[in-house]
Parts: C-alpha cells; sequence; structure tokens
C-alpha cells in the first residue's frame, strides 16, 4: 500500500480538508470499507462501528518513514519507563550492587528483547498495533521465588569479591529465569492449541477481579520502601503525574510549526496527554539535580542524581545482548507453578487488549485465530525474555493502545518502528545505565500512581457483577482479605520452615504459591465462583459473555455479516496457503487449521 500524507493535529487536518474541499485528498480514506467493523462467524468480541471515528492512518496504512519515526519514538517514551522499572525493583533483591554496571545491561536487555517480540507480534502474531514489554503481573510470584533465596548480610557481601558477588546475584537472576522460561510453556500451548476458549468459559470477573487487583494492592510495600527514602521528592513525582494525566490532559500547547502553504504558525500539541510520565519524570529529576548541585541534598541522600553516575561512566557504548548470558537456567517446580498465576492473569490481559486496539483501530474484532497466533506469540517472547535474563516475561501494554485513541495513528508500521528503536536502544548500554540513574524516590512515586491503576483495572471488572448480591460480595472479599493475609503470615522468619509433607519439592511449592496473594486471590475467586450457587445475571456471566462471544440471537437474526479481515492474515504465505488448500487441508483436523489461519474466506 502506498503513503499517506502525515497529518499530526486537528488543525492541519482541518486546512487540509478546506483545500480539497471537492476533490480527492490525499489522506487516507477514513470511509475505506476495508475496515468496516462488523461481525463475523469468527469474531469472538462483539465490536461496532465507531471504535475507530476519526482514525487518521488505519491498520494497513504506511505513513512516510519521518512521521513512522515521530510516532515510534513516542511509544517507546510510552513503554520504556514500566519496562526498565522491573530490573530496577528486582536487582537489589537479587543481592545486586546499586553500582554494578550489570544493572544498566539487564535494563538494556529488557528493553532490546522487548522490541523483537514487538516485531514479531506485528508481523507473525494478532497484527495490530499492540507494543509488546516487561510484565508486572510476574513480579509477586518472583518476590516469592526471591525470598526462598535470601541475600547475605552487608558486611559479608563487602567482603566478597567481584567475582563471587556476581555469581550471587547471577544464581538468583537463572532461577527466575528458569521459572519464566518453563511457566511460559503454558501460554505457547494455549495459543498453540486454540485452548483460549476454554480457559475463558471458567474464567468469569469474580476470578480477574482479585487476580489482578492483587498485583498492584501486594506491591505496595515496594511503592512505600521507595517513596519513604524521601517523601518530598515523591510526593512532586506523584503530584506532577496528578496535574499532567488528570488536570491538564485536554490543554493544548502551542509549538511553533511550518508548512509550504502556510509558512510558520502555531499549532496545538496535547502535551501532557502525551508524555505524562517523562515529563513528571524529568522536572523531578532536573529538580533533584539542581539540589544536588546546590548542596542541598546530603551526602548519601536517595534523592541525589550523582549517586550512581559510575554506572554511566562504566556502561559499554556498544553491547549485543544474548541468550544466557548470566548462565544457563535453573529450574524448581514450585517457581514455575508460581509464575504460571503470572501467565494466566497475562493471557486473560493481553486479550482484552486486543479487543481494544481493534476498536480504536477502527479495524474488525480479531478473529480467533488471529487471538491465538498473537497468544502464542506472547509465550514464546515470555520465553525469550526468560532465556535473555529480563527477570521478567512479556505482554502487551496497555498504554500504548489507549495512545492509539488519543493519537489517531493506528498503523502497524509506526509500531513497527517504536520496536526497532527499542532494538538500538538496548544495543546502546549507556542507554540502559541512564534510567538506572533516576533517583529513587521518584521510581517510588511513579510506582505509587503506576500500582495504583493497576489495582483499579482488576476492580473495573467489578462493572459487570451484581454488588447488591451478597453472595458476590463474600467471594470478593474473602479473596481479596485472605489473599492478602495469608502471604503476611508465610513470609514471617518463624513460619519459614513450616510446611513439612517430607517432600522437599511439594514443600517449596506450596510455600511459594501460599506467598504468592495473586495465585490465592484467582483460585479463591475461580474455586468460589464456579462452586456457590449463583444465576448468570448475578454473577455477570451475561455480560461478560457478549465480549467473548456473539449472542445465539445475533447468530439467528443474521445480523452478522461477513467482512473482510485479511489485516488478520499472515504476510508472505497466504496465498500460497490458499492456493494449495485442498491438497493439504485433509491432512490436518480441521479444527487446528481455524486457530491458526483463515483458509476460506467465504462467509460461514
Amino acid at each position: 500500500m502506498g503513503t499517506c500524507n502525515p497529518v499530526f493535529t486537528d488543525i492541519e487536518l482541518d486546512d487540509q480538508n478546506q483545500k480539497e474541499n471537492g476533490t480527492k485528498s490525499n489522506n487516507c480514506d477514513l470511509r475505506d470499507g476495508k475496515h468496516n467493523v462488523g461481525r463475523s462467524s469468527e469474531v469472538i468480541v462483539d465490536d461496532d462501528n465507531s471504535g475507530g471515528s476519526g482514525v487518521i492512518y488505519k491498520l494497513d496504512d504506511v505513513p512516510p518513514w519521518y512521521t513512522c519515526m515521530l510516532l515510534g519514538l513516542q511509544h517507546y517514551l510510552l513503554m520504556v519507563e514500566s519496562t526498565v522499572s522491573i530490573p530496577y525493583l528486582l536487582t537489589p533483591l537479587m543481592c545486586m550492587a546499586s553500582n554494578d554496571p550489570d544493572r544498566g545491561n539487564i535494563a538494556s536487555t529488557i528493553i532490546f528483547v522487548s522490541g523483537l517480540v514487538t516485531l514479531l507480534q506485528t508481523i507473525f502474531g494478532i497484527r495490530l498495533p499492540i507494543v509488546q514489554g516487561g510484565t508486572h503481573g510476574f513480579l509477586g510470584p518472583i518476590l516469592s521465588i526471591l525470598t526462598l533465596m535470601p541475600c547475605p548480610g552487608e558486611e559479608q557481601l563487602e567482603a566478597l569479591d567481584e567475582d563471587s558477588r556476581r555469581e550471587i546475584w547471577q544464581e538468583r537472576m537463572r532461577a527466575v529465569q528458569g521459572a519464566v522460561c518453563v511457566a511460559a510453556i503454558l501460554q505457547v500451548m494455549v495459543g498453540g492449541t486454540g485452548a483460549i476458549g476454554v480457559l475463558l468459559k471458567w474464567i468469569t470477573p469474580l476470578v480477574i477481579t482479585p487476580t489482578v487487583t492483587l498485583i498492584g494492592l501486594s506491591l505496595f510495600p515496594v511503592a512505600a520502601s521507595k517513596a519513604s527514602s524521601h517523601w518530598g521528592i515523591a510526593a512532586l513525582t506523584i503530584i506532577l503525574l496528578i496535574v499532567f494525566t488528570q488536570y491538564l490532559s485536554n490543554v493544548a500547547v502551542p509549538f511553533p510549526h511550518y508548512s509550504k502553504t502556510k509558512g510558520f504558525f502555531l499549532n496545538r500539541i496535547y502535551l501532557f496527554k502525551l508524555f505524562p510520565v517523562i515529563l513528571a519524570v524529568g522536572l523531578s529529576w532536573g529538580f533533584c539535580w539542581i539540589l544536588t548541585v546546590n548542596g542541598a541534598l546530603p551526602e548519601g541522600s536517595a534523592a541525589r542524581t550523582d549517586l550512581r553516575k559510575e554506572l554511566i561512566i562504566n556502561a559499554p557504548w556498544f553491547r549485543v545482548p544474548y541468550p544466557g548470558q548470566w548462565g544457563l537456567p535453573t529450574v524448581t517446580v514450585a517457581g514455575v507453578l508460581g509464575v504460571m498465576a503470572g501467565v494466566l492473569a497475562s493471557i486473560v490481559e493481553s486479550v482484552g487488549d486486543y479487543f481494544a486496539c481493534a476498536r480504536l483501530a477502527g479495524a474488525p474484532a480479531p478473529p480467533r485465530h488471529a487471538v491465538n497466533r498473537g497468544i502464542w506469540i506472547e509465550g514464546l517472547g515470555t520465553i525469550m525474555a526468560g532465556l535473555w535474563g529480563t527477570a521478567s516475561g512479556t505482554t502487551s501494554y496497555s498504554q500504548n493502545v489507549g495512545a492509539i485513541g488519543i493519537t489517531k495513528v493506528a498503523s502497524r508500521r509506526v509500531i513497527q518502528y517504536a520496536a526497532m528503536i527499542m532494538l538500538f536502544c538496548g544495543l546502546i548500554g549507556k542507554v540502559g545505565a541512564l534510567f538506572i540513574m533516576i533517583p529513587e524516590p521518584i521510581i517510588g512515586g511513579i510506582f505509587c500512581v503506576v500500582f495504583a491503576m493497576i489495582t483499579a483495572v482488576g476492580l473495573s471488572n467489578l462493572q459487570y457483577i451484581d454488588l447488591n448480591s451478597t453472595r458476590n460480595l463474600f467471594i470478593l472479599g474473602f479473596s481479596l482479605f485472605f489473599s492478602l493475609a495469608m502471604p503476611v503470615w508465610m513470609q514471617k522468619k518463624e513460619n519459614t520452615n513450616l510446611i513439612q509433607t517430607n517432600w522437599t519439592v511439594l514443600d517449596q511449592v506450596l510455600t511459594v504459591l501460599l506467598r504468592t496473594s495473586m495465585f490465592i486471590g484467582g483460585m479463591l475467586g475461580l474455586i468460589l465462583d464456579n462452586t456457590i450457587p449463583g444465576t448468570p445475571e448475578e454473577r455477570g456471566i451475561i455480560k461478560w459473555q457478549a465480549l467473548i462471544k456473539p449472542t445465539k440471537k445475533e447468530q439467528e437474526d443474521g445480523s452478522r455479516i461477513n467482512i473482510d479481515q485479511s489485516s488478520y492474515d499472515l504476510p508472505f504465505v497466504m496465498d500460497l496457503l490458499r492456493r494449495y488448500t485442498d491438497q493439504w487441508l485433509s491432512l490436518f483436523p480441521p479444527s487446528l487449521i481455524s486457530w491458526w489461519f483463515k483458509i476460506n474466506t467465504n462467509p460461514d
């Protein structure tokens, strides 16, 4: 497909329309029938034609390269803070020294792998404009794994030589890598076998709500610990984030602009809506620098900007991350089962992101075969993240999906440019070291807001259930409260070896699972909601199923129409598959073919 003229703001769009009134516009026709939203027999989520209203660049459009670069950089800035916060959070718990240059190398690695997986997802996976990055859903079980491997005392660590100190943190990293790699096989199997439909039958709003909510709630001690290193700077960061995202999001900032037809003029850009995190971090970081230069912060203060300046100095300019760079991953049954809870939560969240992205992009709702490929690629990406040693998995990023609704740019090519920027920044070691230098209280302030949003996203699933039902209130309240209480009790020193079944593996499994609040909450919700009697309306099943598959009435009244879903086709091979479909299709079960491809484009 050819390129379309770039359109950045409503002012330019209005001007272009006025100039070309009555003539064929160079901008992509938003009424092109290719992406008119309808329903087909493969669509597993209802959609309407309002989601993509006003989209400037649609899914298959190819903007000019310079436009792709700017918009891709924007997506990179939206995801990078959340992604690098994961190794920033976990490396101290792995007994890594604060001035260890490998902290920057791990940050560069997770950025590099995110770029690889984003490319795979947009080319061979769901093929929607979705960014992949490190998942916070694995933090709970990973923290549980690390609590079983406590760090030696500070004096003992300082007495070790460099190689011995490196082996201590790499041993813990390898344990996390093994758990992530093996647990991700579940996600690969779910996507590869088309089992997502079967799993969703048992996953209800009262299962998802405690699972996702506890991701945020269980991490409040971490956010409080980092913010308390300097509450003044943390509060400044929080206030700036609130002001930018809630009060100034609709304020347009005038910027000078130039065009051949109008010359120089002021253009309005919604700066605070596009870059709230970057602005808040930049201003807080700058304020910390001013205080550091003027001696207002005492030596050793966590808010000083010169605490880890040696990271930038020691970081390599160019470094290629590779699988097994921290050693061969080690596997424990307990760690694998704990991370599997995060895998299941990631699957559910990603499926929701797919549908939201399609609506915002003005594209047809994702068919089953595309969803299966997307989940399969995410599973493969999580295995890659484990092998490379990122201390996390990969998942779709909701903040980047939301950016499509803000920018009105849904081009797949833009996200591929963003992936290339991730790969470039991941290869430049000093970029990773730069983000590790952010003062700890600033990270604490960001965590307070980010973890609060994760909690709110989980609670938002309550909109589907009857909150006047005492049955639902009991399941919700008990799942949340008990899931917070049990890990606190299990993490006490006197309870470290409490579980004794005479089978060491089972002891480790139960210890990790009972320390993982997300797993406890999800399992309690799954068991209670599927065993305690309740009507479908009461449990929210009716509204929930409407998001997963079309209703019987829609199938009977013929309101579903066949639409062009070629945007979800695999590149390069679809013509070949269709050409030889009659020869090899009979060799495989029809259901297996439909899980991955849509060979027959005729209406069902």
